[in-house]
């Protein structure tokens, strides 16, 4: 009798995913996203915001800027390319 293979230890990794805008379209396959996130000073109690600039691979060129993605992080693709879109969450409005 066979028995399936046990993954002790193996624990699934999550990958991490984030919202952001994008900010930059310019090149070829890749897309720049600006994630913006709030914490607490821990001292005075302000909320301030801090920005993140990532690099995303954009496999079919569908996002623009402006556009809200979601994207996740994977292995690196290039020497700042860590990060793959998901999904375009929101188009930008065109005026």
């Amino acid at each position: 009798m066979t028995e399936p293979a046990k993954t002790e230890g193996a624990a699934a990794k999550v990958a991490r995913a984030v919202t952001g805008r994008v900010v930059s379209s310019k090149r070829h396959k890749t897309i720049t996203v600006q994630v913006e996130r709030r914490l607490q000073h821990p001292m005075y109690g302000k909320y301030l915001t801090r920005r993140s600039k990532l690099h995303a691979h954009d496999e079919n060129n569908e996002s623009k800027e402006g556009d809200l993605v979601m994207i996740e992080q994977c292995r690196p693709l290039s020497k700042t390319k860590n990060w793959r879109l998901v999904k375009v969450i929101e188009r930008a409005r065109e005026i």
